[in-house]
């Protein structure tokens, strides 16, 4: 890729926040938004077989962002139980550079843990890789702890931080603060085939 090319996919996009509408996954014609997005800025590679894991067993969990008819951003999630304790998990989250620090990430995350909350998971878990400062700092934000630190998770053998979020009482979700977040992408993997991924990891 040129200077020239890079330039244009990193500069800032001007836009009010009403312009960007949000979806929930609506059918096999989102999938390859997604899977676009994902493999465009996320580096862990995922077969097709992995997407539809996710919006086939729960489309309610993802959602997509739009601008004008683009697609700048998506979450991927699930939920399961999880020994004792019914959990959410967020798997994917992009937005591409030029519509990060706006508040397209925040949303999209808050819309997912929301449904979660609303189908009686008690908590939300991920992982995110200890060098990426914007997701860290947008989840703390979002009341997510960082329960452990799992060395050398990534196939790149960056360590990540497995993040939880307990839901103690609707009240405190309710007064979660929308805030801009620096970095909007990320990427979560069981790491296992996702036939044999049943439970949230």
């Amino acid at each position: 890729m040129d200077t020239k090319n890079e330039e244009e996919e990193t500069r800032k996009v001007e836009f009010e926040p009403v312009e960007i509408e949000y979806v929930s996954y609506g059918g096999e014609h989102h999938l390859p938004l997604i899977m676009s997005l994902v493999d465009q800025e996320l580096s862990e590679p995922y077969s097709i077989f992995t997407y539809r894991y996710f919006v086939y067993l729960w489309p309610q969990l993802s959602f997509l962002a739009f601008h004008q008819g683009k697609c700048v951003g998506t979450v991927v999630c699930k939920m399961g139980q999880h020994r004792n304790t019914f959990r959410g998990y967020i798997a994917m989250l992009v937005v591409i550079k030029p519509y990060r620090s706006r508040g397209i990430a925040t949303e999209l995350v808050t819309r997912s843990i929301k449904v979660m909350m609303e189908s009686g998971c008690e908590e939300v878990t991920l992982e995110a890789e200890v060098t990426n400062k914007g997701a860290l700092a947008l989840y703390g934000r979002l009341g997510f702890i960082r329960a452990k630190r799992l060395f050398h998770y990534y196939l790149n053998g960056v360590d990540a931080f497995r993040l939880k979020l307990l839901f103690p009482s609707p009240e405190l979700f309710s007064s979660l603060p929308m805030i801009t977040n620096n970095e909007d992408s990320h990427r979560h993997t069981d790491h296992m085939p996702p036939e044999e991924c049943c439970e949230l990891h």
